[in-house]
């Protein structure tokens, strides 16, 4: 199951935001006119798309809204509740066996681990078991890499195009020097063209790819928990040594609210039992 990210939407609004009120706090509503140009809207976005096109095909074309809509998005799956579940899973084997577990998958919703915990109810090896698995993984940061450059070209796109655009404002302000009407205009193209550019670069497409990086990084580290969570019920580990094997993964500062609860209920008890 996934959930909303509300920090990347914020993120860009608030970027954006502060562009404007810092052009308003100097020019007012009509300084916010004078940052709106049509002609570098064209160099900068049609530039990017051309430069696109010709260098992704068009299936990963098409997979760009999909692969944009994944970074407003996260997944709810949360460390501490998948070891739980691989805790539960290793109790039941141990004692109604590893085939009981097939009446555990209705309620799991992950796909890896349902697929690791058939292979470990068809008995397979431990080692061919990590191999799929693994296998698998590479797989998926592949498909994630994939849809993830067209987001950094984009980031590296744009402002070059925004570059060509002041190239051209200057060469069309140098080739009508003689009129001063027209040096107002053409100037505007020179400097807005980088603006966009670098706005759409360092504000929307590099912190874009670079979410989605973390997201795959942190993606990958839960099937690494998995995997060891299948294994660990598939060889029959004690419960207790599989808690202690996956708690390692845990982030210091979860082990050390966990050992304050552990602490608390065991206070609780003795209260209790006095």
């Amino acid at each position: 199951m996934r959930k909303r990210d509300v920090l990347t939407p914020v993120g860009i609004t608030l970027g954006f935001i502060m562009i404007m009120l810092a052009i308003l706090s100097k020019g007012g509503t009509q300084g916010m006119g004078s940052f709106l140009d049509i002609a570098s809207i064209f160099i900068v976005i049609g530039g990017l798309f051309a430069s696109l096109f010709i260098n992704f095909k068009l299936d990963q074309i098409k997979l760009t809204s999909k692969v944009m809509k994944e970074v407003f998005h996260q997944s709810d799956q949360r460390l501490p509740e998948l070891i739980g579940l691989f805790i539960r899973l290793s109790e039941r084997a141990r004692r109604e066996g590893i085939l009981a577990l097939e009446n555990e998958l209705d309620e799991v919703d992950d796909e890896f681990i349902k697929k690791g915990i058939l292979l470990a109810v068809d008995g397979i090896e431990p080692e061919v078991i990590n191999d799929i698995l693994n296998a698998e993984i590479t797989a998926m940061e592949d498909r994630h890499y994939k849809g993830r450059a067209i987001i950094e070209k984009a980031g590296e796109y744009a402002p070059a195009w925004g570059m060509i655009g002041t190239l051209v404002g200057l060469v069309l302000m140098l080739n009508s020097l003689t009129d001063p009407t027209t040096l107002g205009p053409n100037m505007a193209v020179a400097l807005l063209t980088t603006l966009y550019g670098t706005v759409l670069a360092n504000l929307v497409f590099i912190p874009m790819a670079n979410k989605l990086e973390t997201k795959t990084e942190e993606e990958m580290f839960i099937k690494q928990v998995i995997i060891e969570g299948v294994i660990g019920v598939q060889s029959g580990q004690n419960p207790r040594i599989l808690e202690e094997k996956l708690g390692a993964f845990l982030p210091k500062e979860t082990k050390k609210k966990d050992e304050v609860d552990e602490e608390t209920a065991y206070a609780g008890e003795s209260v209790n039992e006095a």
